[in-house]
């Protein structure tokens, strides 16, 4: 069977400027939130990726109209008819489940089939139950569906997060915007995509308060309140990690376009850390570097912390820094995988449990590796590029996932990088 690949080849820097697409962690959740609008919802700066195509079409099955002009999707749910998501599409991407919390809000109980996507930890839906059966809403499991229904009807309640996840955070603010009374959401997740999602539902009728900090207060309203919005989505703080990563990787000087320095905070403390120059104004980042890069230490944790997201890309930095680095991993169990691609191109890393030792090695060379999930895909890529030789990427519908035109984004850049369909022959 052919298969499209990502061929990557030693390239001399990644230079000029780059904008960034909508938040592929935002939009998702905005597109969801939509069904509670009960009408024709306008959401901006959406990015073209395919988890936010899936995402689309499982509101079509619910009986949504969803249009696409460039970056903007226009999504009708005055004519949703049905409660129940497909499995065929649920099971490719886990943000699927965030239409569980609409749909309770606004039919008073739903049949979601339990969800997919990067395997990258268990990532456990137990949160998001936990918190909205504070609000009234009854589950079961019933062949592979997870059937809610609320037979009292919702109401606010007082939520203690036992983690601050972002999903379960965003799933119980979906539901509690409709539920009588008032909802009190502590530990919550801090992302900036949580107070993205708490904007456009506020632009809809809700009163939330606090998004953005670790308690959210939610002030239920009529369902009959919420209407229709216009939206423009956050710009993507990972992207822009990413593509920071590889100015840092290769010199510079690299600018990201379309994102507030501020979600990125932590990031930018790293790359100064390890000997990078960063400078950032309202809406954009640099970075460049002349000198050798240095070992750092990393710990992943939810928003203000270091993001998940973006450890696989710094993992690369370390590779080629001086000195050894700690990297640990406190948010998803299995996301060291890329580890492993990375030795093949020449890394010294050693995982053990939650850590990643990696040794600074003075060249990468050129592989045949495979993407492990869409942000290791999209760092492996950023590999090949200083890497000797040629690199091919394998498994690369996950960087499609969240990167739109990742490889032409690079390309405009200077990097020599193309997608191409081989043949099982050629591999």
């Amino acid at each position: 069977m052919p298969e499209e690949i990502i061929v990557a080849h030693e390239s001399e820097n990644l230079t000029g400027t780059v904008r960034v697409s909508g938040a592929k962690n935002s939009a998702l959740k905005l597109v969801a939130a939509s069904l509670l609008g009960q009408g024709k919802t306008v959401i901006h700066n959406v990015p073209l990726i395919s988890d936010v195509s899936i995402m689309a079409e499982v509101l079509r099955c619910l009986g949504s109209q969803v249009e696409r002009q460039g970056h903007t999707l226009t999504i009708d749910t005055s004519t949703v008819d049905s409660c129940k998501t497909p499995y065929n599409l649920v099971s490719k991407m886990r943000a699927s489940i965030s239409v569980l919390g609409p749909l309770v809000g606004r039919f008073g109980r739903a049949e979601v089939a339990m969800p997919g996507g990067c395997q990258i930890g268990a990532r456990k839906i137990d949160m998001h139950l936990v918190g909205m059966q504070q609000l009234g809403v009854h589950f079961e499991n019933d062949h592979g569906f997870l059937v809610a229904s609320t037979p009292n009807g919702l109401h606010g309640g007082t939520i203690m997060l036992e983690f601050p996840s972002v999903g379960a955070t965003e799933n119980t603010m979906m539901a509690a915007v409709v539920a009588e009374g008032v909802t009190i959401i502590d530990n919550a997740a801090r992302e900036p995509e949580i107070e993205d999602l708490a904007n456009m539902l506020n632009a809809m009728g809700a009163r939330i308060t606090g998004a953005g900090t670790a308690c959210i207060r939610i002030e239920g309203v009529p369902l009959s309140s919420m209407h229709p919005c216009e939206h423009y989505t956050v710009g993507d703080r990972i992207e822009a990690g990413t593509f920071l990563v590889g100015g840092a990787l290769m010199g510079g000087p690299l600018t990201v376009e379309g994102v507030n320095p501020d979600h990125l905070r932590m990031a930018i403390m790293k790359l100064r850390a390890m000997g990078c120059e960063v400078e950032t104004s309202d809406k954009s980042v640099t970075v460049r570097r002349s000198a050798p890069l240095q070992a750092v230490d990393i710990q992943t944790l939810p928003h203000p912390g270091f993001p998940t997201d973006l450890q696989a890309q710094f993992m690369l930095l370390t590779t080629l820094a001086q000195g050894n680095s700690i990297i640990t991993e406190n948010v998803f169990e299995n996301r060291f995988m890329v580890a492993a691609e990375m030795s093949r191109m020449g890394a010294d890393v050693t995982i053990e449990d939650h850590h990643a030792l990696v040794r600074g090695v003075s060249r990468l060379q050129g592989a045949d590796i495979e993407a492990t999930d869409l942000r290791a895909g999209a760092a492996l890529v950023l590999g090949g590029l200083i890497a000797e030789g040629t690199t091919r990427v394998h498994n690369i519908k996950h960087i499609d996932r969240g990167y739109e035109d990742y490889v032409g984004k690079l390309a405009s850049l200077g990097a020599k990088v193309e997608r191409v369909v081989v043949e099982d022959c050629e591999l």
